[in-house]
């Protein structure tokens, strides 16, 4: 049984033994290969969420009236990224086995890659749902394969063609987009398809992954490589509240908030008001 964070995301306090989603935060921006500053986005979000009300008009639903355990944030190697990714596989591991829903909140994106180790080994027959504004599928970064850059070809590595299905993207390099016709289903700027999507992965376990530079920098400044022509606010929480609520997410993260990039706080809100809608979703 993992330890209560002294401090929440907002409402999320009950007992381990009785909640169905457990967060827990990953402070982690080693790859990053712009701006870095994602590590410190785990507990600036819990800060920040007392801004917000627990209730979600959106939705009519209430985290008061749900069962969710943050545990805090993983004490990380910093320098040694595969120790990291193992911490973070180790805390997966134990929330999948106790048969519990976790919620991550990075960090850079290289993060999920730990969650997807964790995730498979629990659920073979896993797909990934992916938003975001980079295709995230370099073979390397300048030579190194752990990188933010290339985690959903690592993810890919895992568990192969047909089962990465990604939304929003609008940057890479053109092999990258050439070999996504290959391998997974990308769709470019928007969540065109969605629907679709949903009705072929009802009743298949499926990790959800969003980066959430997919959302246009006027909305969500505050992040390591922000690139414009994303989407916006609502149509992003329409597309995740989708993607929670009619498919069977056995485990989430969310990830690339950075900061110190956003000083009026606007993109740390978006980031704290995203979480609240999935949580409820879920």
């Amino acid at each position: 049984m993992l330890n209560k964070n002294i401090l929440n995301y907002m409402a999320c306090d009950s007992e381990y033994e009785s909640s169905k989603i457990v967060m827990y935060g990953v402070p982690f921006d080693s790859t990053t290969s712009f701006r870095p500053g994602t590590r410190f986005a785990p507990n600036v979000i819990r800060n920040e969420s007392y801004g917000l009300e627990t209730y979600s008009p959106y939705q009519d639903k209430d985290l008061t009236d749900c069962a969710v355990f943050d545990s805090g944030d993983i004490e990380l190697a910093i320098g040694d990224t595969e120790k990291v990714l193992s911490a973070i596989e180790e805390r997966a591991s134990v929330i999948f086995n106790d048969g519990k829903i976790p919620f991550m909140i990075g960090g850079e994106h290289l993060v999920t890659l730990g969650a997807i180790r964790a995730a498979i080994n629990k659920y073979p027959d896993l797909y990934i749902v992916h938003f975001d504004a980079h295709t995230d599928l370099r073979e390397d970064y300048l030579g190194v394969k752990l990188s933010h850059a290339a985690v959903i070809k690592r993810c890919w590595d895992l568990i192969g063609d047909s089962r990465i299905f990604q939304f929003g993207i609008r940057s890479g390099e053109k092999y990258e987009f050439e070999w996504a016709k290959q391998h997974t289903f990308l769709n470019k700027f928007n969540f065109n398809g969605l629907d679709d999507v949903i009705d072929k992965l009802k009743n298949k376990h499926v990790y959800f992954t969003l980066d959430l530079d997919v959302l246009d920098p006027s909305v969500f400044s505050g992040t390591g490589t922000p690139e414009p022509g994303g989407v916006s606010f609502i149509e992003l929480m329409n597309a995740a509240i989708k993607v929670c609520s009619k498919l069977n997410i056995i485990g989430c993260d969310v990830n690339e908030l950075s900061p110190s990039y956003d000083a009026s706080g606007a993109s740390t809100a978006v980031a704290c008001k995203i979480i609240r809608e999935m949580l409820l979703a879920i």
